[in-house]
C-alpha cells in the first residue's frame, strides 16, 4: 500500500516510516498529558493502521523533550465530577486496551518522564525501549489516587508483586537502567530511544506477524492459568499456525534457502 501519513490536532502523528513500520508520535506540549484530544489522537492512528492493514509493528513516541507522557490530566481531575472521571478513565483503559490486544506489535520509545498513565500507555505496548534520560512512575498514591488504567495489573506482571508495590506505594521515579534490571524495559540504549526502536522494529518486521502475535498470546496467558492448561493453549496455537497460519511458507523458505514471503 502507499504511504500514509497523519496528524489530529496537532497533538499526534503517524507516518510509515518503513515498510510495515508505523512511527506514532505524541506532540502535545509541555508534557503529553493524556487528555481527552491526545487520547482521541492515538484512537486515530489505531484507526489509520487498521485501515491500512499491513502494519506489523507500531512505535509509540514523543516529540516532546524530556517527556514520554506524564500521565492524566490532572487540571482536567481537578474540574470533573465523579461521572465525568468515569467516562475520562473509560478512554484511558481503551485506548491501553486497544493497544495491547491490536493486530501488531508495538514498542514505546521511551526518552523522558512515562508517568502515571503515560506508564500505563507503554506497558500496553508488547515491548518497552529506553534511553538513558527515561524515567517511570505510578505516583498516583501522592494525589490519593490508585493507578487506574492498567498499572495494578501490568507492572506486577512485568516486575513482580514486590517490585511493583515498591514503586507504586512510594510513587518513587525509576531511572532507566533499574527499570532495565527489574524488566520493565526490555531493550536500554545509550542513544537515542526511537532509533534503538526503529532498529528493532526492522528486526522484527521480517518474521510472521501471526506466529509473534500467537506468541505474545501464550507467554500472556502463562500469567493467568496453570501450566498444564497454558500447555494445552500452546499447543493449540501452534496446531492453528501450522494448518492456517504462515508456516508453510516459512518452511519451504527454509528448505529452499530463500527469504520467506511472509504477509
Amino acid at each position: 500500500m502507499g504511504a500514509e501519513a497523519g496528524t489530529t490536532g496537532d497533538v499526534v502523528a503517524w507516518t510509515m516510516v518503513r515498510d510495515r513500520i508505523m512511527l506514532v508520535t505524541m506532540q502535545r506540549p509541555p508534557a503529553n498529558a493524556l487528555g481527552e484530544v491526545l487520547l482521541d489522537g492515538l484512537q486515530q492512528a489505531m484507526d489509520a493502521a487498521e485501515r491500512r492493514g499491513d502494519v506489523k509493528v507500531m512505535v509509540l513516541s514523543s516529540a516532546l523533550d524530556g517527556f514520554f507522557a506524564a500521565g492524566a490530566d490532572i487540571k482536567h481531575l481537578a474540574r470533573i465530577d465523579g461521572e465525568t472521571f468515569t467516562a475520562y478513565g473509560d478512554n484511558m483503559r481503551a485506548v491501553n486496551d486497544r493497544m495491547a490486544a491490536a493486530p501488531w506489535i508495538s514498542i514505546a520509545a521511551v526518552n523522558g518522564m512515562a508517568l502515571g498513565g503515560g506508564l500505563e500507555l507503554a506497558m500496553a505496548c508488547t515491548l518497552r525501549v529506553a534511553g538513558p534520560k527515561a524515567r517511570f512512575g505510578l505516583p498516583e498514591v501522592k494525589i490519593g489516587l490508585i493507578p487506574g488504567a492498567g498499572g495494578t495489573q501490568r507492572l506486577p506482571r512485568l516486575v513482580g508483586r514486590g517490585r511493583a508495590l515498591d514503586i507504586m506505594l512510594t510513587g518513587r521515579q525509576v531511572p532507566a537502567g533499574e527499570a532495565h534490571a527489574i524488566g520493565l524495559v526490555d531493550r536500554l540504549t545509550d542513544g537515542d530511544a526511537v532509533d534503538a526502536a526503529l532498529s528493532l522494529a526492522d528486526e522484527l518486521a521480517t518474521a510472521s506477524l501471526p506466529a509473534q502475535l500467537a506468541v505474545v498470546r501464550t507467554v500472556d496467558k502463562a500469567a493467568d492459568v496453570a501450566l498444564a492448561d497454558g500447555m494445552r493453549y500452546e499447543v493449540e496455537e501452534e496446531q492453528a499456525l501450522f494448518e492456517h497460519g504462515e508456516a508453510a511458507e516459512g518452511i519451504a523458505a527454509f528448505i529452499e534457502k530463500r527469504t520467506p514471503a511472509f504477509r
